[in-house]
């Protein structure tokens, strides 16, 4: 019988491990690099182990540590959570020669599985040799790990050696494993996966399909279960090519099979997750079970039922990412004052007052809705999603909210290339013309009107914000009576958090909040309070390269220096941030006069990182 578990990650996945921990009355166990030292998940543990350092290399990726941490903390079973060290038969081995309980399958299956390669051999799939034009477009994979790190799409053969370069590089950085293959990559697909269940008694369920089609750099943002739009003939093939698979290794534990049905409707074979899966809980939702309980009893020894639970009812999931979607995607750091959704399943490694940092994935939660039909599940989520609370940096939800009330989604017809086509239009920026004026008049009742009677109609107040990368600036006046009234506007309420307003007869109410003196939120919209004057100082050189993000140095372009000659759109410089890779390419052509970046060095956002002088032929 299993007293306590050490669970061998970090953030949302640690904490919702410990969650169903505490349910069973397991006692649970945290290790944390030094970032993360007053993270969530180290927080709620019952016993938290430091593991020196930042960088997962040198934490989260030390089999060596964490099994020393295990055995100090007394702990007598270790769950892998996802990633990092979830699918490494060595670590597995080295769990289990410490005497511990290993919540997972055995070392052999995560050897035969875990790598894509190998895994493509057993089912009788072989990566592509020397790559052709007639192959295009492919896609390299790292043979290790997921979460689209290590991946790149090839449409051009002179693409295909810097293409194997960086996704080396990104999947020894995340994985610990540079190995890389190519694959024939499938247009207009879509990504179907099937959970399974297996237990050491020869007991293996296939807990239905998912489809997890939206994606963006290769890694899930929205995904639900059953996988909609599937002929009963398919979805049947596939679960039982899953229990295949699982069969054909020995399976024990939790895993998912993944395909990608092309729009013929034949499925490819992608690979075999040996671990819990990130979009786990639509399983959960749709088939009423705990996965983490039931990976717990297996480990225990116990047999599972003849049969799985009856699937009820439909689920969806959305990955809410710290990250700028109309950025490319870019991640996003800072405090996180506030995060609350309601009326849906809340996975998350945060809470208000956390830092996000630069270390580690940018997810921040995943929201879960469950109901009867594919579309109450869809309209439960998105309505969640849009009246949430999320205040600190960017992030992704209104790409969310659009995306799960897009027609091609709510039909059905999604595929992986769906961000591809609609990424412009789901993220152009909507705020609510309505927000400064508000935030403006949340301040008003806390100012001194000079006091004492005055005759005179008193001045226009005007404030000035930064809204959706756009200057905006307000007027009110205090009224004689002692309100307040803004032009075609009529104020009902103005208070420092809620702000009451009347247009053509309807009121409008907005929540306002404010985080060190310029941060402003009105509802869903972020505002940054401006000064009267602007700063004239606060100017960059044409074409300069700042810091997208806050990140690491990684990569200098080659015989990149100043005086160098460089074309527009040329890679100069790559920045590591949440482990991910991000090119920094030259603005115009023309002549680089400054350099700022140096290999190593970790930047803030916005740092000055290099400057290109436009050549006269291109101004």
């Amino acid at each position: 019988m299993i007293t306590s578990v050490l669970v061998a990650n970090r953030g949302e996945i640690a904490c919702r491990i410990f969650r169903t921990c505490r349910e069973l009355g397991i006692r649970t166990v945290a290790v944390h690099s030094d970032a993360d030292e007053n993270a969530l998940h180290a927080r709620v543990a019952d016993t938290a182990v430091r593991l020196p350092g930042a960088a997962p290399a040198e934490t989260y990726l030390r089999a060596d540590l964490v099994v020393k941490a295990a055995v100090s903390a007394g702990a007598d079973a270790v769950h892998p959570g996802y990633g990092f060290l979830s699918e490494n038969a060595d670590f597995a081995r080295a769990v289990t020669d410490a005497g511990l309980v290993w919540i997972g399958p055995p070392p052999e299956a995560i050897e035969a599985m875990a790598s894509k390669t190998r895994a493509k051999e057993l089912m009788g799939i072989a990566p592509l040799g020397e790559v052709t034009e007639s192959d295009l477009p492919v896609l390299v994979k790292a043979a290790a790990g997921g979460g689209g790190r290590g991946m790149r799409i090839v449409r051009r053969l002179e693409e295909l050696s810097a293409a194997l370069e960086g996704a080396r590089a990104e999947a020894a950085s995340a994985f610990g494993d540079g190995e890389v293959f190519v694959e024939p990559y499938v247009e207009g697909g879509r990504h179907v996966e099937v959970q399974v269940l297996a237990d050491a008694h020869g007991t293996v369920w296939a807990l239905g399909t998912r489809d997890c089609s939206l994606q963006r750099r290769h890694q899930k943002v929205i995904e639900e279960a059953p996988a909609p739009g599937l002929s009963e003939g398919l979805a049947e093939e596939l679960c039982a090519l899953a229990v295949r698979a699982a069969r054909a290794v020995s399976y024990v534990g939790a895993g998912t099979v993944e395909f990608l049905v092309a729009p013929d409707g034949r499925a490819h074979f992608l690979e075999m997750n040996t671990r819990l899966q990130v979009e786990h809980p639509v399983t959960e939702a749709v088939f009423g079970i705990d996965l983490v309980a039931e990976q717990i009893r297996v480990a225990e020894g116990h047999a599972l039922e003849e049969r799985p639970p009856r699937a009820r009812g439909h689920a969806v999931e959305a990955r809410l990412y710290a990250e700028d979607p109309a950025a490319e995607w870019a991640p996003q750091t800072g405090t996180l004052h506030r995060l609350t959704v309601a009326g849906v399943r809340l996975d998350t490694g945060y809470e208000g007052g956390d830092e996000i940092g630069v270390h580690y994935d940018s997810m921040l939660a995943k929201a879960v809705a469950h109901a009867p039909t594919r579309a109450e599940a869809l309209r439960k989520l998105a309505g969640a999603l849009e009246r949430a609370t999320i205040h600190g940096p960017a992030t992704n939800r209104d790409l969310l909210v659009r995306s799960l009330r897009h027609e091609e989604f709510t039909a059905g017809r999604m595929d992986t290339c769906f961000y591809d086509r609609h990424l412009a239009a789901l993220t152009t920026p909507t705020p609510d013309p309505l927000a400064p004026l508000a935030a403006a008049l949340s301040e008003a009742p806390g100012r001194s009107r000079f006091g004492g009677f005055r005759n005179l109609p008193s001045q226009p107040q005007t404030r000035r914000y930064a809204m959706a990368g756009e200057e905006h600036e307000v007027h009110y006046r205090h009224t004689r009576a002692g309100g307040l009234e803004a032009d075609g506007v009529r104020v009902v309420h103005a208070g420092a958090d809620l702000v009451v307003l009347e247009v053509d007869g309807v009121q409008r109410k907005f929540e306002v909040a404010r985080y060190g003196g310029d941060e402003v939120y009105v509802n869903a919209t972020a505002l940054k309070a401006l000064p009267r004057f602007p700063d004239p100082t606060a100017q960059h050189a044409p074409g300069s390269l700042l810091a997208p993000m806050p990140g690491t140095v990684v990569k200098v372009a080659e015989g990149l220096a100043v005086g160098a000659a460089v074309k527009a759109g040329e890679p100069l410089l790559w920045l590591e941030a949440m482990k991910m890779q991000h090119r920094i390419t030259a603005p115009a052509t023309g002549t680089l006069t400054a350099l700022h970046a140096v290999l190593g060095k970790q930047v803030e956002v916005n740092a000055l990182l290099a400057v290109v002088e436009v050549s006269q032929e291109d101004q």
